[in-house]
């Protein structure tokens, strides 16, 4: 089957923000206790970090992580984590039935952060304590000194301010699940007099305000509306949340997923402009989808009140990982909107890794965020993209190739992302740039395979895993890539000047 693309450099989307490529840690299973944190390991260095861990995730050059929660947050007191070690209590955690002793809290999650390369991007509880609270962990995180909170981070050994930017107003408020859940108006008085406190202390800080949990969600939408109209002039993003699965074992329905997340970004576009519309607003707000993953499989929540039990511990596929590559590449369509987004999680839960005693495994979802991480630099460009479509079940029919793009004007190279929804049929795809032609070096990565349902195991670590192929250029200097049946293919190319 054959296929093109058409590129214009000149019809951007907008710029990449490289949020979008940004973690997610929160305290649950063995995320944490076992995951990027254990003490007892000869794998990990004298903060408790498991360095193979953090090498790992370093290749991901996530630019932020979002921490500690999730569910977790909205029962945890962060006061709680901070101090001497052998002085902080364990609590019950409401969210997951586990115990929680405090021994990583805001003070070794940021050096941690810093240890990898990322910011940290921090939830405050918005679900069982307040506005008063949220206000004091950004004065302990970001003022120099002076203060009660602030000197007592420097007691607690941070002579220098975290400088955390990106703060979190909740989680999932809008969920009945959550504690502290409350109706839209509730919440939204809360986030805006949290805002104001937080930005009191810190005017630099950057907020997100809960949103809708999800499309599914009664409130889907109505939710966003009223907490926006609240809380406009107030917060900088909205939250969005999707979790994708392939409940009932359709691959060609679960391989046009990407197609559900477009309707969910063309949803926020839509209210974003509205809210703007209604206020009569100069400024902007935009999404931070800031949890994103495939799960479906592993539904085990209830840690058994224990510290560190195996939850939600997910065992990824071939299908799972071009899902995945269908998330980076609707964020990119949408690059005028999202600015941030968070996979969801890491370590050990629903994670592209997991680890035991001995090591670590790499899941199939590690390689597009690494391969899209690496390449998606810049501005986003609008493909014009015309090839087969095929039948995806109840969502109808859809075309086979999934497209995203950018192009670096520091260093001339456009790079395609090109997912083959197809499960046997590979694409011949021709690539014109318009006015430009593409240079000889043409660099290719495919992640592909014949079984939708390989993955990566102990026994056969790398049976999902990307393997570099070759490109052409014709002679009028356009591009032609053989995109693999149930594959991701990332090609690279430097375009040559304007004659």
């Amino acid at each position: 089957m054959k296929a093109s693309v058409r590129l214009d450099i000149d019809r951007r989307v907008g710029p990449i923000d490289r949020r979008i490529f940004g973690g997610f840690l929160e305290h649950l299973g063995r995320a944490v206790y076992g995951g990027v944190y254990d003490p007892d390991s000869p794998l990990s260095d004298a903060h408790g970090f498991r360095t193979d861990v953090a090498e790992t995730l370093r290749a991901l050059d996530m630019p932020c992580v979002r921490y500690p929660g999730g569910n977790f947050v909205s029962n945890y007191d962060w006061r709680d984590g901070v101090g001497p070690p052998e002085k902080r209590p364990s609590r019950p955690d409401f969210a997951w039935k586990s115990i929680e002793p405090n021994t990583f809290g805001v003070d070794e999650f940021v050096r941690w952060c810093r240890e990898i390369g990322t910011e940290p991007m921090m939830a405050v509880n918005l679900g069982t304590l307040g506005p008063r609270e949220a206000a004091d962990l950004v004065e302990y995180c970001n003022l120099e000194g002076g203060t009660h909170w602030s000197d007592a981070r420097r007691a607690n050994g941070g002579a220098d301010p975290h400088a955390v930017k990106l703060w979190c107003l909740g989680n999932e408020m809008d969920g009945p699940w959550q504690a502290g859940h409350c109706p839209a108006p509730e919440y939204a008085r809360k986030a805006r007099q949290a805002a104001r406190l937080m930005r009191g202390i810190d005017p630099s800080v950057e907020l997100v305000l809960c949103g809708s949990s999800g499309r599914g969600m009664a409130t889907y939408m109505e939710w966003d509306r009223t907490v926006l109209e609240h809380c406009w002039d107030e917060v900088e993003y909205i939250s969005a949340h999707r979790y994708s699965g392939n409940r009932e074992d359709d691959t060609p329905w679960f391989l046009a997923e990407g197609v559900e997340i477009d309707r969910i970004l063309d949803d926020y576009a839509g209210l974003l402009a509205y809210v703007r519309g209604l206020k009569r607003s100069d400024r902007r707000v935009f999404v931070a989808f800031d949890e994103w993953n495939v799960w479906y499989k592993n539904h085990l929540t209830d840690g058994g009140w224990t510290v560190g039990a195996g939850l939600l511990e997910e065992v990824y596929n071939l299908e799972d990982a071009l899902v995945c590559a269908q998330y980076l590449n609707s964020f990119l369509r949408h690059a005028d909107v999202v600015r941030i987004a968070c996979l969801a999680q890491i370590v050990n839960v629903i994670a592209p890794v997991l680890t035991r005693a001995d090591g670590l495994l790499v899941q199939s979802i590690y390689h597009p965020l690494r391969m899209f991480s690496r390449h998606a630099k810049g501005v986003s460009l609008a493909p014009v993209v015309d090839g087969p479509t095929y039948e995806a079940g109840a969502r109808g029919e859809v075309p086979v190739l999934d497209v995203s793009a950018s192009h670096d004007e520091e260093t001339g190279a456009v790079s395609l992302f090109l997912v083959n929804r197809g499960t046997s049929q590979d694409l011949e795809v021709e690539v014109s740039f318009g006015d430009r032609r593409a240079g000889t070096a043409v660099e290719v990565e495919v992640l592909s395979g014949d079984d939708p349902k390989a993955h990566n195991s102990w026994e056969r670590p790398d049976a999902v895993a990307p393997v570099g192929e070759s490109g052409a250029r014709d002679g009028d200097g356009k591009l032609r890539v053989r995109a693999p049946a149930l594959g991701l293919t990332v090609v690279q190319a430097r375009l040559e000047p304007r004659s």
